[in-house]
Formats: C-alpha cells, structure tokens, sequence
C-alpha cells in the first residue's frame, strides 16, 4: 500500500524531474561572447581657454588657471593607455590688443597621439593666462587635429568666457563640423559661467551631440574630464555619413548599420534597403533640434515600394520638451513558395519631420537638422527562430515548463484528493 510520505516523496521527484527536462540548457540559453573589436584606437583633444580672464582667482581660492593645471594633471595621469590624446590651447600666446591677430591665437600644445603623460605635463606647466578666445577658430583647428582613422573622437572644450571673435559664431562652426559627418563630439565645461556663455557652450555642445557642465570647483574639474577621456575609450558604432535624396529613384542603398544625415525644414530624405523573403527590416530614426523651433513638432519615417504603396510607418510627435524625436518601423517580408518571387525587395524608408524656426529666430536652413538612422535586417521571426512572434524569445521555454508543470501538478493533486477520499471512506 501507499503511505502519504512514499507519495509526497515521489511527487517531489517527479517535479524536480520536469524541471530538469523542461529548463533549457545553461549552454542554450547563455549568449555567446562578443568577439568584437572596437577597431583604431579613440582620439581625445583637450582644448583649453588660456584668455586673460583665467588669472580670476574665485576656483577654491586659487585661479581659474591653476585650477585647470592642477585638474589637467589629475587627468594625465588616469588617461587609458589606449586612448590617443593632445592638448590645444586659445588665447595663449598673443598679448596685444589687435582683434585680428588676435582671434588667430590657437596651437597645438601637444599633439594628438599615445600619451607621454610627462612632456603633456611638462607644456601644460608652461603656460599662463594671455590673451583673447578665439572659440571658433579653436574647434576648426582641432577637428583637423582628429582627422584620420575609424575610431570615436571627441574635444572636450574648457573655458571661462563667451568667444570675442564674431561674427565667427563658435555654434555655427559646432553645427558645420557636425554636417560632415565625421563622427566627432565637442563636450564643454564653463569655469564660474554666467549666463550668455552658459548658452553658447550649451549649444555648441548640443549641435554636436556633446554635453555641457558647469564647474565651479578644482574637483568637479578634474572628475569631469575625466569621465569624458574615459567615455571616448568606450566601445562605440561610429555612424555613416550619407546623403539621402529627395526621391526613391534617386536614394542611396543602405546596408545594416548606423548613419548620419542632415534633414533641412520642410525636406523628405529618401533611402533603400534590399530585403529578401524569408527576413525582417528593422528600421529607427532619430531627428534632433540643434537650434531655436517652435513648439509641437513631429518626425515620420515610412517604409513603402519603389510604386510608392506604403508598407508600413512610424510616427512620433513632441512638445517643446525634448531637442530629439525618435521613431521606429519592422516589415518582415514573408517567404515565397514561387521561385520566380523569392527575390529581394527594394524597400524605400522616407524620413521627415515638421520642426520649425521659432519666431524671431532666423530661418536657417543649411545645415539641415541632424539625423540618424538605424538599418538592419535580420531573420524574420517564426515557430523555430530563437525569437518568438510575440517577442518572448527564449521565454517560451520557461513559459511552456510552468504550463506543463502547472497541468502535471493539478491532475496529480486532484487524483491525491480522490485517493484520500477513497482511503476516508474506507476507514
């Protein structure tokens, strides 16, 4: 006969025994390793404002240039040893008052490459507050300083003042140097900002997709800069630039990957990507503000045939609240059990967006507002795929071994409620 503790003993076994069977694999279900390789090495130049203003002595009772020296310092030593760095200076050198030689005052103080962290310190020791701040003319000299090689590069801009050298609008060259599509970040850190310069280094960071931080002490300088060196030594996908056109016909093609465009008011920009049967086009685009627009704006990206049927669309709108939209799209395309129609279709993604100049501002449409867009075809989802038609994934197994299990454990229940009735009345 069956005793209770046999039956519970035996149900314990036979659950742990589902488990087992029904759990995918650690080997399954672990991702495989990335074996990427970030590629050349990540250039950083450091470009600092050595205009007479920074003699200032209100950085932690000290001046606002010993403060960057002490902080440049700190940086040096922590650089990552794969990161290719140099040090540019503006105002450093001219002491006159002639506005044109002047606004010229920007050198490479130590050139873009692997650190020799004591010759860096060596010439940042040797320098001393001087002249102008020829903001401008700086980052046009230093995007040349990073020119060349695939991997990621970025200034980091530290000044205590507005530029002095206009009409060269230091935003505008923020906004040119990102058109080219170079794939370079320009972050900017004001030294006790007021508010004029607090907005012109915001915006120069903003065209090109950098940052801006305040800094009123020696140690918000040093961590600062810091985490910016370290952030360029990050593995990253370095965009493409590409010039989309103003029809299908005309469009570039587009394999999988990450590019870069520029999108005027009013303007549609056109792309092609081949899908074939059996794969799935995912598709995302982002569109950003760099300069002042209305309120209430929109971005559309549409997925349609070279005749113009829309396949498929997405849309996102925003209020004033954020500088960038983003939207997305997924048309998988069905397998064929013709073999004259198992060919690949030319899909045709159309990006635009209703942003508009604010009132008052002036309407400059070149360069046009800065866009990037996402490609990639994968596998279309289906029964056998490791990604489930309901975006499960690998979630089904677990959900299938709770429903068996969840079945398995009811009808064993029910019949030890039957066999105790049974073994009661018979007692």
């Amino acid at each position: 006969m069956i005793t209770r503790k046999r039956f519970a003993a035996g149900l314990c076994a036979l659950f742990a025994a589902l488990s087992m069977g029904l759990a995918p694999s650690a080997a399954y279900a672990a991702d495989e390793p990335d074996d990427t390789d970030d590629g050349a090495k990540p250039k950083v130049e450091l470009v600092l404002d050595v205009s007479g203003s920074m003699r200032a002595r209100d950085i932690d009772g000290k001046s606002r240039m010993a403060a960057a020296k002490q902080a440049f310092n700190e940086v040096l030593d922590a650089t990552p040893e794969d990161v290719d760095l140099g040090i540019r200076t503006l105002g450093a050198n001219y002491h006159g008052n002639d506005r044109k030689t002047g606004c010229k005052d920007t050198e490479q103080l130590y050139p873009v490459g692997p650190l020799d962290r004591r010759d860096a310190k060596t010439a940042v020791a040797t320098l001393s507050p001087t002249g102008w701040t020829p903001i401008g003319p700086a980052l046009l000299k230093a995007a040349d300083d990073l020119k060349g090689g695939e991997g990621s590069r970025r200034i980091v801009l530290i000044s205590d003042g507005e530029d002095t050298c206009q009409p060269l609008d230091p935003c505008e060259v923020a906004r040119e140097i990102a058109a080219k599509g170079v794939n370079l970040t320009v972050d900017t850190l004001g030294l006790v900002p007021n508010t004029k310069m607090r907005a012109q280094l915001s915006c120069i960071a903003e065209a090109t997709g950098g940052t801006y931080t305040s800094i009123r002490h020696t140690d918000e300088l040093s961590d600062r800069v810091g985490q910016l060196v370290d952030r360029a030594a990050d593995p990253v996908v370095n965009p493409v630039a590409v010039d989309g056109a103003d029809s299908c016909s005309a469009a570039p093609e587009l394999k999988p990957g990450l590019y870069t465009d520029r999108a005027g008011f009013g303007e549609h920009r056109w792309y092609r990507v081949d899908v074939a049967p059996g794969k799935e086009l995912r598709a995302s685009v982002s569109v950003g503000a760099d300069r002042a627009v209305n309120n209430d704006y929109g971005v559309l990206l549409r997925a349609v045939t070279k005749h113009d049927r829309e396949i498929v669309r997405g849309s996102e709108a925003g209020d004033g609240r954020t500088d960038v939209i983003s939207t997305g799209l997924r048309y998988p395309k069905p397998e064929r059990d013709d073999d004259e129609d198992d060919e690949k279709e030319t899909v045709c993604l159309q990006v635009s967006h209703s942003y508009s100049p604010a009132a008052g501002a002036a309407a400059k449409g070149k360069p046009g507002l800065p866009l990037e867009l996402a490609v990639d075809v994968v596998d279309a989802p289906d029964g056998s795929s490791d990604v489930a038609a309901f975006g499960l994934g690998r979630g089904w197994w677990l959900l299938g071994a709770l429903v068996l299990t969840g079945f398995v454990g009811g009808v064993l229940w029910g019949w030890l409620s039957r066999w105790r009735v049974a073994v009661w009345r018979t007692n």
